[in-house]
């Protein structure tokens, strides 16, 4: 299952009077069921504060956030964040860690939060580390643990904060499959914060690219290349679609040289 979501006319300042800084300014977007959505932007534009309002964690000024399970008020059961620096608690075996995520949410009772956590720890090839300890898995390894707790409450919407950007090329790739294989099997709601270009094209079904500070949507280009997309990477990067859809990125965040 997947939720809709709609953000219409979100703005959000930090601090206030003369000092406030003006973060996001009146942004609006539509993302549908099942719908995978990459945001890209300047550095320190806002990326992250806009998925953290939509997770219901940080306040906004002004503006909606409505998915089809009904408006962001706060934090909810229906949406789950991971994040780019693992954020795991170090005291805590891989299985600790992800039952943290549903042993959190006392609304969904119809989830048993260690049945789910193991599901999930073998469903990103984690079977076997249950009883490791952070400091004893490689990155790739931490990132996986990461997306098992978040999917291991059965999330609607899931928010990734550039969760592939500290990784190596290698495990950014096959993380970056591992992630189209599951999105085609569970098609939950997915909007996804990255600085890569390339990263961005592959995975998406439309990316939105943000203005820098106080951040507006400058563009919203669609990613026309048929699914599923995990099984045929090489010819997809070769391909005429991706490689316009990437320059015309560069384009827009003003990294051509003219």
């Amino acid at each position: 299952m997947s939720h809709s979501l709609s953000v219409a006319g979100l703005s959000k300042s930090y601090g206030s009077g003369p000092d406030a800084v003006r973060v996001l300014e009146e942004l609006s977007f539509d993302v549908g069921e099942n719908e995978f959505v990459a945001i890209v932007g300047p550095s320190g534009c806002g990326k992250t504060t806009l998925l953290k309002c939509i997770a219901g964690v940080v306040d906004y000024d002004g503006g909606d956030i409505v998915t089809s399970g009904g408006p962001i008020t706060g934090p909810s059961d229906d949406i789950a964040m991971v994040f780019q620096d693992f954020r795991l608690l170090p005291w805590k075996t891989v299985l600790e860690n992800v039952v943290v995520g549903a042993d959190i949410q006392p609304d969904r009772t119809d989830r048993q939060p260690e049945a789910a956590a193991r599901e999930w720890i073998e469903n990103v090839g984690l079977a076997g580390s249950e009883d490791a300890y952070p400091a004893e898995l490689s990155g790739g390894m931490k990132q996986r643990v990461g997306l098992a707790r978040a999917l291991a409450v059965d999330p609607d919407i899931l928010l990734m904060d550039e969760p592939f950007g500290s990784l190596d090329a290698q495990t950014r790739d096959r993380l970056q499959t591992e992630l189209l294989q599951l999105w085609d099997t569970e098609q939950k709601t997915i909007l996804f914060v990255t600085h890569d270009i390339n990263e961005a094209v592959y995975l998406a079904d439309c990316v939105l690219v943000l203005s820098a500070k106080p951040a507006t949507i400058t563009t919203t280009l669609d990613v026309n290349i048929d699914r599923p997309r995990w099984d045929r990477r090489v010819d997809i990067e070769g391909g005429s679609e991706f490689k316009r859809l990437r320059t015309r990125l560069r384009e827009e965040l003003g990294l051509t040289v003219s």
